[in-house]
């Protein structure tokens, strides 16, 4: 199946699928032997690491959409309520031969949008009451296009299982600090406690390169996945320059705004349009969610080129 799944007119990426299988098959490599180290340094805990995981697993994968829009205070609108907006997803969604999102407005002054859901049928569209008032309509098409392109590639429930790892073993590394693995070590045997004490440190060494070593293969992917959505968002449009504008415009207002607010929005950059960085952060991002926007732009003025001819 492309990455594109089976109901939609977005362009098939195979080098999206490509990327997405492999880290998938490196995720999964990694997660199996995260547990097995796990089942054999806690013994009788095994039980107890199970039920965590899976645990923290369905909470994070079949709640995403609840629990990233309660944390950007999303609120979903109605066609009456936002009539352009609903009309400008219902035109895409027929383009693009995909069922329709549920749609979502953020109170936020920051421009930004944001997809989110476990599939297609589940997922919801977000923009902020920023980006509405800052964009011109053929600018919004092309974000729409751009998050609409996100839940075609089922590309967050792809990010939402390919982080979770991470989200797993950054808690059993707080469990192993702040509980002593469940009380693991008897103050009254001294071998006990140099066990126990042991383990901590194992579990959270293991941990933290387990933490490592997701942290830069979702980014991978991450960087990949934005660029992906760009040019199935100017095809699927026939418009680039529309999203090229819309990009350089959020992301010089991103810029201006003040350092805390965008501190608090960070932790959900990999699901943003733009990541909520300043100038110099973006300059000096490494390991970024998205690529540079440079590398966008260069990106869709191919495409405009390629259209155009």
């Amino acid at each position: 199946m492309s990455a594109s799944g089976p109901h939609t007119r977005f362009a098939p990426d195979r080098g999206l699928t490509g990327r997405m299988v492999t880290t998938m098959f490196l995720i999964g490599l990694l997660y199996v032997g995260f547990t097995g180290v796990l089942i054999v340094l806690l013994k009788g805990a095994w039980p107890l690491i199970v039920l965590l995981a899976g645990g923290l697993f369905v909470a994070q994968f079949w709640f995403s959409d609840k629990i990233t829009q309660a944390a950007m205070g999303a609120r979903e609108v109605t066609p009456e309520q936002y009539p352009q907006l609903h009309g400008t997803i219902d035109r895409l969604c027929a383009l693009a031969d995909m069922p329709k999102p549920r749609v979502a407005v953020a109170d936020n002054d920051m421009p930004n949008a944001f997809a989110t859901g476990r599939n297609p049928q589940k997922a919801v569209v977000c923009v902020t009451t920023g980006l509405l008032r800052r964009l011109e309509p053929e600018e919004l098409e092309g974000v729409l296009a751009h998050e609409l392109s996100h839940v075609a590639h089922r590309d967050v429930a792809v990010m939402t299982i390919a982080g979770f790892l991470g989200v797993l073993a950054g808690a059993i590394t707080r469990i192993a600090l702040y509980t002593g693995m469940w009380g693991g070590g008897n103050r009254n045997n001294n071998n006990n406690n140099d066990n126990a004490a042991i383990a901590i440190v194992l579990i959270s060494l293991v941990s933290m390169v387990v933490y490592a070593i997701s942290f830069l293969l979702t980014r991978l992917l991450s960087r990949y996945r934005e660029l992906a959505a760009d040019r199935a968002a100017a095809q699927l449009t026939g418009r680039p320059s529309a999203l090229a504008s819309a990009l350089t415009k959020v992301t010089g207002q991103i810029g201006a705004i003040p350092t805390n607010d965008l501190r608090r929005a960070q932790p959900y950059n990999a699901f943003f349009f733009a990541p909520a960085l300043s100038a110099r952060e973006v300059a000096s991002q490494l390991m970024a969610t998205h690529p540079s926007l440079e590398q966008r732009l260069a990106q869709l003025e191919k495409i405009s080129g390629e259209l155009g001819r």
